[in-house]
């Protein structure tokens, strides 16, 4: 048979959709019994992977997403499924992840007028009114099949939305009689008509004006937190700031930016509640592809700063509260806006001694931070510190490795402490929902099977990342990757945000505020039992080298994952 499912898997294909990661239900027959034809007659089809959770399988599309750049598939059941995508759903549409999500529907029919109508008693239950509701204030666009003769254009117009900036997640739905509708013929479709949205450029007249407020300003700054994304974009951004002399401050970044061996690099900002002297220092902005520039309330720019806007999205168009003080915004792809900027400085006579005065300036700093930096990596006295944790695993890196820092409050050290330079070889979620470094490592490795990936996550977020369902993928895939914990018994960020707004309330002089984890799980045996994964606890600094040596070993000679879990002190 040739059916409305056997083509939206053909549009999958065609559209370059390599994987569908699956959490299969009783609204899925069509699908499987499509899938299981293309095996048995060689018809060309993505390859399925099985998710015993559906956050792990959203998540793993995520990371194959953000190491690729081509859009997955994601396949679960009704609306059950679709909920228990959970905080995947956010980390997608936050982080601009393009992805296709799948869920099937309910029959629509209960008497057996077609094939597909309702047999078992949960076709009831799992009938709701607004299916696709449930995602959509996160989703680009969203919409349900209801023929296959149309099929291929609703799988390709939804992608189309996926893969054009601002990038995000698409949902589609579809009910059992849909799926299984016999068609006549195969559907042809033309894949060169449902091409993405060419990338955005600067419009001409905003060119000068940007590199006048460059050239003019005696200490400018570059901020961007995502521009990495395309690794493009990295080369264009080293190229501009070097000839121009221009300072670069990531702010919760999700990719590698910036090269932090750079002289002109001045680090990255999370939470840290003091002032950014980078920020401070400044007195012309340009703000490149950024959710959160900067957190005013305790970090901003320094007054009469002149700040110019460049992202993909300018107006945040999901956020309901954001503003920055910029003179101008543009909205323009990142790499496409600095080629126009790099080639706009071709016909440019520059102050080489002006320009060589903000190089020193900013090259001072930069030697001043590292050099602090080189002091926090030091063992510690009774437990490891995430800065000499950091700088242990920083040693097994090579052009070959992927790290994945889902660390939370050890972000910055884990940003500061692995000094990547390499485009793509560095990500975070883009998002704020726990539990995206068990799946996304998945992701990774399946995108790039020859590189080592290395998840360093919280003790917190590890529990998020539902590992039992992780480990069993990572081994049933052959997708071994290390993982680092960052293990302080507890949720910290809580705390931290507790005090932050009463520093000497009730809660600053208690010792359970309800984020502790005691008694502690054994984090590494939960990867060892459901996914034979090496596992190993690290409780006193001089362990810790030979731990990751060794964890390293297993997961590049091995093929096997392997967990350390680390004991830090207590929150």
């Amino acid at each position: 048979m040739y059916t409305t499912s056997t083509a939206f898997l053909e549009a999958l294909s065609e559209a370059g959709i390599s994987h569908i990661f699956a959490n299969l239900g009783s609204d899925h027959p069509a699908i499987v019994e499509a899938l299981a034809e293309a095996r048995e007659t060689g018809r060309e089809m993505p390859r399925l992977i099985t998710c015993p959770n559906e956050m792990v399988g959203m998540h793993a599309a995520h990371g194959f997403g953000q190491v690729s750049g081509r859009p997955q598939a994601v396949l679960v059941h009704v609306e059950c499924g679709t909920q228990s995508l959970a905080g995947a759903v956010h980390n997608a549409a936050k982080g601009r992840v393009p992805m296709l999500v799948f869920a099937g529907a309910s029959p629509f029919t209960q008497d057996g007028e077609m094939r597909g109508s309702r047999n078992e008693f949960i076709q009831w239950i799992q009938d709701v009114f607004d299916q696709r509701g449930i995602v959509r204030g996160y989703m680009k666009y969203d919409n349900e099949l209801k023929t296959g003769r149309n099929v291929k254009q609703m799988v390709h117009r939804a992608l189309q939305f996926a893969r054009s900036d601002p990038k995000g997640p698409v949902y589609l739905m579809g009910a059992r009689e849909v799926m299984e509708e016999e068609l006549a013929s195969p559907v042809a479709i033309d894949v060169a008509d449902w091409q993405p949205v060419a990338p955005a450029a600067l419009y001409p007249d905003a060119i000068a004006p940007i590199l006048d407020m460059l050239s003019a300003a005696e200490h400018p700054l570059v901020v961007t937190s995502y521009l990495g994304r395309n690794p493009s974009a990295v080369g264009q951004l080293v190229l501009l700031c070097t000839r121009v002399g221009i300072g670069v401050l990531e702010s919760v970044p999700s990719a590698m930016n910036f090269p932090h061996d750079h002289p002109l690099y001045q680090g990255n900002q999370w939470n840290e509640p003091h002032q950014n002297e980078a920020l401070a220092a400044a007195d012309a902005i340009l703000v490149i592809d950024s959710d959160v520039p900067w957190i005013p309330t305790v970090s901003r720019p320094r007054d009469g700063a002149t700040i110019f806007h460049i992202d993909v999205d300018p107006l945040k168009e999901q956020m309901p509260l954001w503003y920055i003080a910029a003179k101008r915004a543009f909205r323009a792809d990142a790499a496409t806006a600095l080629k126009q900027l790099n080639a706009a400085m071709d016909a440019r006579e520059a102050d080489s001694e002006r320009v060589e005065e903000r190089r020193r300036f900013w090259r001072d700093r930069h030697d001043k931070r590292n050099a602090a930096l080189a002091a926090l990596e030091q063992p510690g006295d009774g437990h490891p510190t995430p800065e000499f944790v950091t700088a242990a695993v920083r040693k097994h890196v090579d052009d070959d490795t992927i790290v994945l820092n889902e660390g939370v409050t050890s972000y910055p050290a884990i940003q500061n402490h692995m000094r990547m330079n390499r485009p793509g070889s560095i990500f975070a979620s883009g998002g704020g929902s726990l539990g995206w470094s068990g799946g996304a490592a998945i992701g990774a490795k399946l995108a790039a099977p020859g590189k080592t990936v290395m998840a360093l996550t919280g003790d917190g977020s590890y529990m998020f990342s539902v590992p039992s369902s992780v480990h069993w993928m990572a081994r049933r895939y052959d997708t071994p990757f290390l993982t680092i914990i960052y293990n302080n018994r507890g949720w910290k960020a809580p705390r931290f945000s507790t005090l932050a707004v009463h520093p000497d309330g009730y809660a600053s002089r208690s010792d359970d505020i309800g984020v502790a984890f005691d008694p502690v799980p054994d984090y590494s045996a939960i990867a060892a039992a459901s996914g034979g994964a090496f596992a190993r606890k690290v409780e006193r600094p001089e362990e810790v080298e030979a731990a990751v040596a060794e964890a390293v070993k297993v997961v590049r000679e091995e093929r096997r994952s392997a967990v350390l879990d680390v004991c830090l002190a207590h929150l």
